[in-house]
């Protein structure tokens, strides 16, 4: 794809900064803590924007690859969030769109396009994290009911969601990846229980959730009974997709260079002039480029028709390492102000050190995690070796 933009996406460029500056004017940034969100939302429903990668028929915009480009650039660069509706906008609803009854469809949508319902997923478990076919969470159908027994763990986001997509196990195959099906699960039904992970940033977003004789209506199932794996390889293509990270690390490095313009360096200049900073921030920087030109590859491929496939684990791959070594520069700029603390869980403000260096530090701790996230490294190199080099 030309990276030159036509008229007619400079005019949307155009469109969405004039949005986002109506929505949030110079002074009143968006915040997640605040109403930011509900601003948000309501600025997005206004211009049709709320599900940017949903097909027409279900309420997208119908945008170009170049459009989306456009969009998670712009939205990234301005610190709004690209989409409202989280893990139900971006990773259940195109299995909806695939897999769900015309029923689950009308059912369910509207609420996550409408931002009222929360989901979360739940596929990992103690014993089948990366190696997820080997899952044991029990789920045994009685009646019109399955009654689902077992635990998963690492679940982002599940003390507040109210609803999972979750994976269970329905027969036990030769085959592993067989006898799975996936589920949709009320986190307000009786016997589920969520106890909290505290990460090593200090925040509360993981969770440990069992279930004790939960009850799952059968029409709660997506697909047929024991398809579940396929469903949920669908699902990963798209959230690996997600996680190539380009947007992120392109506003990184902008925010790198402007913080290692202001730190000394040993060469008697800014640190950003050093020689041995400036090599690395450039290799990455190449890097970060090729990736961008294979996420816009995958977005074509997609507008026409096709599915990210197995190239969706070479984006997530390499947007991990890329995105990681970013926060590992930011560490490098911070120096002494990057020492592990935690003002905000104490209930202390930040009071040393550069206004960037503590939300950084943050990321670079959180950032631990995307190597695992959606499907280890050592998954995604296998997938490669499996479906791109044939091996």
């Amino acid at each position: 794809m030309d990276l030159d933009l036509s008229p007619e996406d400079i005019a949307f460029r155009e469109a969405v900064r004039a949005l986002i500056a109506a929505t949030f004017p110079v002074g009143s940034p968006y915040d997640p803590k605040g109403d930011g969100e509900v601003r948000w939302h309501a600025a997005l429903a206004s211009r049709g924007w709320v599900a940017p990668k949903w097909p027409v028929q279900f309420g997208g915009p119908g945008w170009s690859p170049a459009q989306h480009f456009v969009w998670e650039r712009e939205t990234t660069r301005l610190g709004v969030p690209s989409h409202i509706g989280g893990m139900g906008m971006g990773m259940l609803a195109p299995i909806l769109f695939a897999y769900g009854s015309e029923a689950q469809q009308k059912r369910f949508l509207p609420d996550i396009l409408a931002n009222t319902v929360r989901w979360c997923q739940g596929y990992s478990e103690p014993g089948a994290g990366s190696d997820l076919a080997s899952l044991r969470t029990r789920a045994v159908l009685e009646g019109d009911h399955y009654v689902v027994d077992g635990e998963k763990v690492w679940t982002s986001g599940a003390h507040t969601a109210d609803w999972m997509f979750c994976l269970t196990r329905t027969s036990d195959e030769p085959k592993r990846q067989d006898g799975i099906t996936f589920l949709l699960i009320n986190m307000r039904a009786p016997g589920v229980q969520v106890i909290p992970i505290i990460s090593i940033d200090g925040r509360h977003m993981f969770n440990r959730v069992t279930f004790d004789c939960v009850r799952v209506p059968a029409e709660n199932r997506i697909g047929r009974e024991g398809e579940g794996w396929t469903v949920a390889k669908g699902l990963l293509t798209h959230e690996r997709t997600g996680q190539a990270f380009v947007s992120l690390s392109l506003d990184l490095l902008r925010r790198i260079r402007l913080a290692a313009g202001e730190i000394p360096g040993t060469c008697g200049g800014p640190l950003i002039e050093d020689p041995g900073f400036a090599a690395r921030l450039g290799l990455a920087e190449v890097e970060l480029r090729a990736l961008e030109i294979t996420e816009l590859r995958t977005l074509a491929e997609v507008e026409a028709g096709g599915a990210p496939g197995a190239q969706s684990s070479m984006l997530k791959l390499k947007g991990t390492d890329i995105v990681q070594r970013m926060t590992e520069f930011f560490v490098e700029c911070a120096g002494p102000y990057a020492a592990p603390w935690f003002p905000d869980v104490l209930g202390q403000p930040q009071t040393i050190g550069p206004d960037w260096a503590r939300p950084e530090v943050i990321r670079y701790l959180e950032g631990r995690a995307a190597s695992i996230a959606g499907g280890s490294d050592e998954v995604q190199r296998n997938i490669i070796a499996k479906h791109v080099l044939r091996l």
